[in-house]
């Protein structure tokens, strides 16, 4: 992970990665969805990583919700075509 100058995270495992895991000014794209003490989290602890990284994605609000826009996007597409 150090030597990344994209990392995604998609381990299952919240806050496993650390900000000493990160490059420093890398990309973090935070891609899971963990449920700790009621609260949704990543697999990257947001409050290190975001000391290090030059950019993140949040949990919750952060890839879903681009995900959701690109399968709305191809579904319109999709629709388009047909």
């Amino acid at each position: 992970c150090r030597g990344a100058d994209l990392l995604v995270a998609a381990i299952g495992r919240p806050l496993f990665i650390k900000a000493s895991m990160i490059r420093t000014g890398a990309t973090v794209l935070d891609v899971g969805i963990n449920r700790v003490d009621g609260k949704l989290v990543g697999d990257v602890d947001f409050v290190e990583a975001e000391q290090v990284a030059g950019a993140i994605t949040p949990v919750p609000g952060g890839v879903g919700l681009m995900t959701r826009v690109g399968l709305l996007m191809n579904t319109l597409h999709a629709a388009r075509r047909n």
